[in-house]
């Protein structure tokens, strides 16, 4: 039942800190995240409606280092709380799904499903930096 859009490119704004990561063929859909303390600040927006989040930026980088390939648009791992968090998972083709995840409570929850392709997945992890990636296609079986 999830829809999920694959982001393309990446642009870096070194003056002021931000990546923001979008498809070339839908310029209503971003994702943007700047270092800010000790705190990762993510914005994804769907034109007017965003969803913000505020993990910690090294659970981010650790979540994101232990990552291991999946099949299936799954997401093996959670940062942030039980309220709002990231779901992320590695794919075995390389591309990393990100879901922002807002909780209303047990009857539901709004989020963006994002996918973003092995290129532009190499560049957040070392725009971030993640220690030790491992992109390799050595699929776990979940």
């Amino acid at each position: 039942m999830r829809n999920f859009q694959l982001f393309d490119t990446a642009e870096v704004d070194n003056e002021r800190g931000i990546i923001t990561l979008y498809a070339q063929d839908n310029d209503l859909l971003r994702l943007s995240m700047r270092h800010e303390g000790s705190y990762l600040a993510i914005s994804a927006s769907y034109g007017a409606v965003e969803i913000a989040l505020r993990p910690r930026f090294a659970e981010v980088t650790r979540t994101l280092s232990r990552l291991r390939p999946v099949s299936n648009r799954q997401t093996t791992r959670q940062v942030g709380t039980g309220q709002a968090y990231l779901s992320l998972g590695l794919q075995s083709d390389g591309t990393l799904v990100m879901r922002p995840t807002i909780v209303a409570d047990a009857t539901g929850h709004i989020a963006l499903n994002l996918v973003l392709t092995e290129e532009l997945c190499r560049t957040v992890f070392n725009w971030l930096p993640v220690p030790e990636v491992n992109l390799n296609r050595e699929e776990v079986t979940v």
